[in-house]
């Protein structure tokens, strides 16, 4: 059952079977495409512009973001969701769509996925939803729609330490919100969580109460029980059951210094999965992860023998997960684990084109170690770049992937955006078929970018079955990498 799938989690939970996980956490992106850029430079050294939108956790409300909104609602009908949610999911469309668009989308993005989450849940599942303060509020709302508000069990508080700094105009903000839900009334899995006294003396002394010792010569404190009764508790049942925890949860965030970083700015640490995870499922139970990132959910399930389903949108997520996670378990692909949605040959390349058009340009682009669009329509038909420096310059080569029919005005296309764009220096084709006779003249036209002596065609077109062959694109990026040991590489894909 242990999976790992590249692409859409929208998509991939589509096809999967209900009521087929014991348990969901997810850590859902808001508006975080300084995470993204982040995780692109570190995996393949590539320089990435601080401004750049990178991802498509930059929200638009998009022609098929409005269509979504609408849709939303026979949704909800088609799943049975009571119709009181169905009238405040209208209303909610109607004042975001004065007030805050960007949110409005986000909110669209997040409901049709937490409706499929509610089908893939077991009778007896939950789901932990980390949240962004900026819209936990509103999700709490849908969660309530969806789920009911009876299965709502906490808002968990996680605090953590940090730098203590100067109060300008507010308090400093030391937490995140996670919202648990349960999905049915009495039968959830729920074992608790307690962490063990270390000793005796720290129990005593936690506890600052009289020690008192029985005929037995048991130690045990007087407790208050309520209504004016008090009981005895006895020490050594504190020592062998623990503490149990309350809602406000007090673990260590990922810093620079910490073994676990992987360079994962959003990178949240073992220790609070593993408490997750060993609170709200059993052994064996599958656990999943719609938006895995670098995959702390799944370490945390293997070192606590779950199964385990991770999704992701980025393939450089998917193999920082492979490269580190699993393969310090020793896990073998094919045996322990599989990793779907990647093609492997032009043939199945050929077939997630078919299946999902924006997935495999996002792919094909990553493939070639290209930074996508953040929007599924393009942007002024540039679908990724490349950035590299030259000199004291940043410049990219804009990248274009069609799927289907290709034609010499494609390349037209591109010689235009080289002559609108000034830190434009060369352009990239990405196809499936071979580019004809006419399309290969078009891009030698177009001539060369020189860069230190080197000449590059500006225009370079690649072929699906010419990536797999291990061609890429010819740019300052390569010869950089090339010339300086120890610098820019493209990740292996």
């Amino acid at each position: 059952m242990n999976k790992l799938f590249y692409g859409d989690n929208l998509t991939i939970m589509k096809k999967m079977s209900s009521e087929s996980v014991a348990l969901i956490y997810l850590d859902p992106p808001f508006n975080s495409n300084r995470s993204y850029n982040l995780l692109y430079k570190n995996t393949t050294g590539l320089p990435i512009p601080e401004q750049t939108e990178a991802f498509c956790d930059t929200w638009e409300m998009d022609f098929e973001k409005s269509e979504l909104a609408s849709d939303i609602p026979h949704i909800m009908q088609e799943y049975g969701i009571n119709a009181d949610t169905v009238h405040f999911w209208h209303y909610m469309v109607e004042a975001l769509k004065m007030t805050d668009t960007k949110l409005l989308a986000y909110l669209v993005y997040m409901t049709v996925r937490i409706i499929e989450m509610y089908r893939l849940l077991t009778k007896s599942g939950s789901l932990y939803l980390h949240c962004d303060p900026t819209a936990s509020h509103y999700l709490k709302v849908i969660m309530d729609g969806i789920f009911g508000h009876k299965n709502f069990k906490n808002e968990i508080v996680w605090h953590y330490s940090g730098w203590n700094k100067k109060l300008k105009d507010k308090f400093e903000s030391r937490h995140d919100v996670i919202l648990y839900y349960a999905k049915g009334d009495n039968s959830t899995q729920f074992n608790g969580y307690s962490i063990p006294w270390e000793n005796e003396t720290e129990y005593i002394k936690t506890r600052k109460q009289k020690v008192l010792v029985d005929e037995n010569g048991d130690k045990y404190v007087m407790s208050d029980a309520g209504n004016g009764k008090r009981i005895k508790r006895y020490i050594k049942d504190a020592l062998k059951y623990g503490s149990p925890i309350d809602d406000v949860w007090n673990i260590d965030k990922i810093n620079n210094s910490s073994k676990e970083r992987l360079g994962y700015p959003t990178q949240k640490p073992i220790a609070l999965l593993e408490r997750i995870i060993q609170a709200s499922s059993k052994e064996g139970d599958v656990v999943f992860d719609p938006f895995c990132g670098c995959g702390t959910t799944v370490e945390a399930s293997i070192r606590n023998n779950r199964q385990w389903v991770g999704c992701d949108i980025a393939i450089h997520s998917i193999r920082l997960i492979q490269d580190t996670r699993i393969k310090k378990y020793a896990l073998v692909e094919g045996k322990d684990y599989t990793i779907e949605g990647i093609p492997q040959s032009t043939e199945q390349a050929q077939y997630l084109f078919e299946q999902d058009p924006f997935q495999f340009q996002h792919w094909s682009i990553e493939k070639t170690g290209g930074f996508c669009s953040n929007r599924k329509t393009g942007d002024s038909g540039i679908d990724g770049r490349i950035y590299f420096e030259a000199g004291n310059k940043l410049c990219s080569m804009v990248l274009s992937v069609k799927g289907g029919n290709i034609k010499p005005t494609d390349i037209r296309d591109l010689r235009g955006v080289l002559e609108r764009e000034s830190d434009v220096e060369m352009a990239g084709f990405i196809s499936l078929h071979e580019p004809t006779k006419a399309m290969i003249q078009e891009a030698d036209a177009a001539g060369y970018y020189e860069y230190q002596g080197v000449k590059y065609p500006r225009i370079q077109l690649l072929t699906i079955t010419q990536i797999f062959e291990g061609k890429t694109w010819y740019c300052p990026s390569v010869v950089k990498a090339q010339r300086k040991e120890g610098g820019q590489t493209y990740l292996n894909i």
